[in-house]
């Protein structure tokens, strides 16, 4: 069959963009088709931990994304409530020693930026936006995708990578998005003493946590900005409220930090209350793919922000999509199945720490809090064991 698209990505954003350059180099052509009007990024920071910028090296665009980010010192792990300081992780040479590459924090948008371009200047990437797709359909020996606005695609493959609401993944699963009861408020703030204070560096991620909440601070944009994110439990929800506004309000946020110490009740208030994130992940799939269509990032594998790997975990997926393109000398049924076999079980492994996580930071019983305090206070800030298996280089498949 010849194909309109030969691959077509479903979603411009920072797993759709990664996955075209990746395929791109790997000499594959690639079409990106984004819904919005414009490609761009609702929000503010997003951390890129090594496993990342491993793969954004490979594809040229680390030096452009290092003009903009900012390298934290440290990551400060605080207690919410009490102000204690809990552990630090030391971000210098020795981390980066260990794992080849710094830890990075940047603003989302300039991510996005730095990918389109670079899609842009890519012979083999060609974008379209303002272009919803309604419907996808695998009839063997390719695909369909059918748009909004009546028009269609024939497909040699598709790759949705449409977000957590994806409309791909209905053909491999009847599964929806799991509310965690949790709602995040996020923002910029120009950086200056508002936002900062004297026993901290300017250039430390600092992570409060506590009893059904945490905040979290770092500099972003060159250090041009400070990017803030408060996470709390709500008392008011409920399935049937899920999809309203009456859950997770703002005063339920300033309610939920009132008993923290007064740096955390502090950066709470300079924090933007216009829009609440709900915070949704998914169980782990068995399988993504039906035919020549697959799935990428939040579309695969939706996870909460707790080790900050949403993003990562989708630039992994490019990679490793590309690879195995190339690998079968482009046959996208081989390359499919291989993608999925190698990345279903570690992406599986990162959702469910994400989620074993946030629950550790976010415990209210006597027992678990005591545990976690005591052991995070007698680690130095140079023991990276507990890292390793997210950050080192994984083992590739061919």
């Amino acid at each position: 069959m010849t194909a309109d698209v030969p691959i077509l990505i479903v979603g411009g954003g920072i797993g759709g963009m990664t996955a075209a350059l990746a395929l791109a180099r790997a000499g594959f052509p690639a079409h990106i088709v984004e819904r919005s009007p414009e490609f761009g990024e609702i929000g503010a920071g997003i951390q890129l931990a090594p496993n990342a910028l491993r793969v954004l090296d490979c594809l040229g665009v680390l030096p452009r994304l290092e003009a903009l980010a900012v390298r934290p010192r440290h990551l400060v792990l605080m207690h919410a409530d009490t102000g204690q300081h809990l552990t630090t992780v030391d971000f210098g040479a020795s981390f980066r020693r260990r794992y080849g590459y710094p830890y990075t924090v940047m603003h989302r948008g300039d991510l996005l930026a730095v990918l389109h371009q670079a899609c842009q200047a890519a012979v083999r990437v060609t974008l379209e936006s303002g272009r919803e797709v309604t419907g996808l359909a695998d009839h063997g020996d390719g695909a369909r995708a059918a748009f909004a606005d009546g028009g269609g695609y024939e497909c040699g493959a598709v790759i949705g990578a449409d977000g957590l609401w994806s409309t791909a993944r209905t053909l491999v699963s009847g599964d929806r998005p799991i509310a965690q009861k949790f709602v995040a408020y996020r923002g910029a703030l120009p950086a200056g003493p508002a936002v900062s204070a004297d026993e901290f560096s300017s250039a430390d991620e600092i992570i409060w946590i506590g009893p059904g909440k945490h905040l979290v601070q770092y500099p972003i944009r060159r250090g041009e900005l400070y990017n803030q994110v408060a996470v709390f439990r709500s008392g008011r929800y409920s399935p049937e409220a899920e999809l309203s506004d009456g859950w997770g309000t703002p005063d339920e946020l300033d309610e939920a930090f009132a008993r923290a110490c007064d740096r955390v009740r502090a950066g709470v208030a300079l924090i933007n209350r216009d829009r609440r994130w709900v915070m949704y992940d998914r169980e782990p799939l068995g399988n993504w793919t039906t035919g020549r269509i697959t799935l990428l990032g939040d579309a695969a594998h939706p996870m909460v922000q707790y080790l900050a790997q949403g993003a990562c975990q989708a630039i992994e997926d490019a990679e490793c999509l590309a690879r195995h393109f190339a690998a079968r000398d482009g046959d996208v049924v081989k390359a499919l199945a291989a993608y999925q076999a190698e990345r279903i079980p570690r992406t599986a492994l990162v959702q469910r720490a994400a989620r074993r996580w946030g629950q550790i930071w976010h415990d209210d019983g006597p027992v678990i809090p005591l545990l976690r305090d005591r052991i995070l206070t007698r680690r130095p800030p140079d023991d990276y064991t507990d890292l390793d298996w997210l950050y080192q280089d994984q083992p590739k498949a061919s």
